[in-house]
């Protein structure tokens, strides 16, 4: 298997506070840059990674999350792709590893970086993920079986939730087998107990939703 993950990215006015944040829910801090404005923490499935939004070069916004995901061996998953109809599949090199780029559904330009051995500029985390934690991002889409047909061909394993809209929006969702009075507890007066489950405020001011 290529093993794909899905990678919410974050991009934040404060990449440690978000950091933080996120593992005070239950995630582990995989991967920092040495020079701090970047981070990845995973989950038991899924993975998120902040941006600080002060020096994005693609122009993103504090509190605003993008679709991205990782993936052991682009190149094999590029050949997977263009057999599966998706012919713009592209592959090259960025300062921080290589990188595939395709087309989605709905004409959403997606990422998928390839999982890098060279941490140059960049440390790993001697961390274990806690495997009751999932990161399932809430998809606000226009045409579902599109997207679902996608994430088939990559593989991913992760569940996601869907919305029905008029483009991609991304909202950082995550699920747990954790106890959920534990989880709300922890997290205070910030936690609101929802249908969904915990809708909490982020340090970025975006809601986050715990799926129990």
């Amino acid at each position: 298997m290529n093993d794909v993950v899905i990678r919410p990215l974050r991009f934040t006015a404060d990449v440690d506070a978000m950091q933080a944040f996120l593992e005070t829910l239950g995630l582990r801090s995989r991967i920092e840059s040495e020079r701090g404005g970047w981070a990845v923490l995973v989950a038991g499935r899924g993975q998120v990674a902040l941006h600080d939004a002060a020096t994005s070069a693609t122009g993103g916004q504090a509190g605003q999350t993008r679709l991205s995901f990782e993936a052991e061996d682009i190149d094999a998953l590029k050949e997977k792709l263009e057999s599966a109809g998706y012919d713009d599949a592209t592959v090259w090199d960025e300062a921080f590893g290589r990188v595939l780029s395709v087309t989605g559904p709905d004409a959403t330009k997606l990422w998928i970086d390839e999982r890098s051995k060279d941490l140059y500029g960049y440390k790993q985390l001697d961390s274990q993920p806690d495997e009751r934690w999932s990161v399932t991002p809430f998809l606000t889409v226009a045409d579902q079986p599109a997207w679902e047909r996608l994430f088939d061909v990559l593989g991913i394993e992760q569940s996601v939730y869907f919305g029905a809209g008029v483009e991609l929006d991304v909202r950082l969702d995550l699920s747990t087998t954790e106890d959920m009075d534990d989880v709300a507890r922890r997290i205070g007066e910030q936690a609101t107990r929802t249908a969904e489950g915990l809708e909490i405020v982020d340090p970025d001011g975006q809601i986050v939703v715990v799926h129990g």
